[in-house]
């Protein structure tokens, strides 16, 4: 599984760095979100999915 970002629709709510912050942070420019590790480690895909589930503007998807 990989991280998908889209940080133009990224609205900034940090939902994503407060569920998994090993695997996501949010730009100090404008809060719109980075992904810390593209690859999530298999004890990290529950979170991942959390994350995805979570965020409220649809701008992270996971990838085969």
């Amino acid at each position: 599984m990989r991280i998908e970002a889209d940080a133009g629709t990224c609205v900034g709510s940090g939902m994503c760095a407060l569920t998994s912050p090993e695997l996501f942070d949010q730009s100090d420019e404008d809060g719109t979100v980075v992904v810390l590790r593209a690859v999530p480690a298999d004890v990290q895909l529950k979170d991942a999915e959390d994350a995805v589930r979570r965020c409220p503007s649809g701008a992270l998807s996971l990838t085969d």
